[in-house]
């Protein structure tokens, strides 16, 4: 929904449509008028990415603009995380009118995509590893389309000139970080896929190391296309013929055809919005992560949160069992819009919020089944595996305009393929695996032709009661987006931390019987105070660590956070 002012305060009231929430008393907010200090920033997991997004913004550019830089940076920069064959979800906060815009740049599946792409011919799903490296893993990219669509809307500069430094990193070198150093010598499928070998290794066989210099004049050829051509240099021409011949390559060829890529069509609509005490927190529609988040905080909304703090244990068992349920229901029923029935409006709604919120009590139980929101269809349960493989950002222009932006190639390296300089996605190992239960009933998520996977990515922006823009963040992590991105949002306006301190706190990410978690990271007596209610936490190698990258306004003034976790920073720039 749009936020005009007036609205705004509907929403905070819990009147507004699809998107109830209880009432309550309206207390000031932290937003406002940037009064002090820079006046615009970028958050985001390069410092190489940050800057190119910062010299946009010091020549005139705005958000939007900004953010076609950093993509661009980003794709070279960490690769194993997002890039220009990937696809990516962003919202657009505009200063002037105090709308959100929620724009979907997420991959969709070719024609010639089944059901049971992802079945082996034993009519068992294929291992994971096999179906990321196979040629039917990959959707057509949606990244490029999706930020040409928003800075047409919303730039202020011209398209073309929106990707010299990160051509000038690619011509000339960029500086390896230790993250991309560990992933191409990691243990994901990738890393040993020939692509990847033959871009991260010297003529001796030696892999790169942190500090060295990487060239890749293939990825520069390619920008210089795209600001020429935008996204048709990609999805149309001599770069799609590739991206389909590298495809249909290999035992387990794809589907995808030179018609499947002319016809992706990156989307806008108005930002998914619900109330949370004083705030208006906005995220994309589905099939992202967004209604999972407002879920979240909806079923927090009801319980004492508020008067806890990072080293109270019973703060984070509540946050742990809003999570089983919100998760619960994500995975049974978000999917794309556009070929099922998703209940947005009755998961949000006032008197289910009430009923799944009665499910938290003094202690855990077993683990939640999904819901029965108003409105919800009936579909089979959901057989997907989300790994991470991500980057999110922040933007604040000196305008007041704002860009929460996630972007993905989904797992490391995507599928290990390379085409002119950048990798190619595995988005569509992002459906569930088994379409049917043994009833036939279809998964939500099953795979069908130019359908959208479901996606955990969950950018968010939050306003304050006037519709004035209070933060911004997000964070990679597949199936654990929601969580991260809920804990920040905690940890920023419950626990009244900085946006540094709130990227900082310790994760939690429960669903089903697991919680995943860092416990050497919490305070005193909070790993015993979770046992003592039936919350017993592990660690899990294989779930990808948050890079919660985030900008709060307080007193006045802009506060970035990056997550320690990875290699990102907060810069301010464009002050008086």
């Amino acid at each position: 929904m749009r936020l005009f002012p007036a609205f705004a305060r509907a929403v905070l009231l819990g009147v507004a449509t699809g998107a109830a929430g209880a009432a309550m008393a309206i207390a000031p907010a932290p937003g406002g008028t940037i009064t002090e200090g820079p006046k615009a920033m970028v958050a985001a997991a390069n410092p190489q990415a940050v800057e190119a997004g910062l010299a946009v913004l010091r020549r005139g550019g705005n958000a939007a603009d900004a953010a076609v830089a950093i993509q661009a940076a980003l794709g070279l920069v960490e690769p194993q995380s997002s890039g220009l064959g990937g696809g990516a979800f962003m919202l657009w906060y505009d200063a002037k009118s105090h709308t959100v815009t929620a724009y979907d740049g997420r991959e969709f599946a070719p024609a010639g995509a089944t059901p049971d792409m992802f079945l082996a011919p034993s009519g068992q799903p294929m291992s994971r590893a096999e179906a990321m490296l196979s040629g039917r893993s990959a959707g057509v990219p949606g990244a490029i389309a999706m930020l040409y669509l928003a800075q047409k809307d919303h730039g202020r500069l011209a398209w073309r000139g929106l990707f010299g430094d990160a051509e000038r990193l690619a011509d000339d070198g960029f500086l390896v970080g230790p993250r991309l150093q560990g992933m191409v010598e990691g243990h994901a499928p990738q890393a040993r896929a020939p692509d990847v070998i033959a871009y991260f290794r010297d003529e001796k066989g030696r892999p790169i190391k942190a500090g060295e210099r990487l060239k890749n004049p293939a990825y520069a050829r390619t920008l210089r296309l795209i600001a020429r051509q935008g996204p048709d240099a990609i999805l149309k021409g001599k770069i799609a013929q590739d991206i389909v011949d590298r495809i249909h390559q290999g035992p387990i060829p794809g589907s995808m055809t030179l018609q499947d890529l002319a016809a992706y069509q990156a989307h806008s609509a108005a930002a998914l919005c619900a109330p949370y005490r004083n705030y208006a927190v906005c995220g994309p529609n589905p099939p992202s992560g967004g209604v999972a988040v407002l879920e979240g905080l909806g079923l927090l909304q009801r319980t004492d949160i508020a008067s806890r703090g990072p080293a109270d244990a019973q703060g984070w068992y509540e946050i742990s069992q809003a999570e089983r349920l919100m998760y619960a229901d994500d995975l049974r029923y978000n999917a794309d819009p556009a070929f099922v029935k998703v209940p947005t409006a009755g998961l949000l709604s006032s008197g289910y919020l009430d009923e799944r919120a009665k499910l938290i009590g003094p202690v855990a139980g077993a683990p939640p089944q999904a819901g029965d929101p108003p409105g919800a269809p009936n579909p089979g349960p959901d057989h997907t595996q989300e790994p991470g493989g991500t980057s999110s950002f922040v933007v604040v222009d000196r305008w007041g305009n704002v860009v929460a932006m996630t972007t993905t190639v989904e797992s490391i390296f995507g599928d290990g393929r390379m085409v002119d300089g950048f990798f190619l996605n595995n988005q569509l190992t992002d459906f569930s695996f088994a379409p049917t239960d043994p009833d036939g009933r279809p998964a939500a998520n099953a795979v069908a032709p130019r359908k959208r996977p479901r996606s955990s990515m969950a950018p968010t922006i939050i306003l304050d009661r006037e519709g004035r823009f209070v933060a911004g963040i997000g964070s990679p992590g597949g199936l654990a987006i929601p969580s991260f991105v809920l804990k920040g949002i905690v940890g920023a306006l419950d626990w009244n931390l900085s946006m540094q301190q709130a990227v900082a706190l310790p994760n939690l990410v429960a669903f089903g019987p697991a919680y995943i978690s860092e416990p050497e990271k919490f305070a005193p007596g909070v790993v015993d105070g979770l046992k003592a209610r039936g919350v017993n936490l592990v660690t899990n190698p294989f779930v990808e660590d948050s890079g919660l990258h985030g900008i709060i306004v307080r007193g006045g003034r802009l506060q970035g956070g990056a997550d320690p976790r990875r290699e990102g920073v907060a810069l301010g720039c464009c002050g008086d």
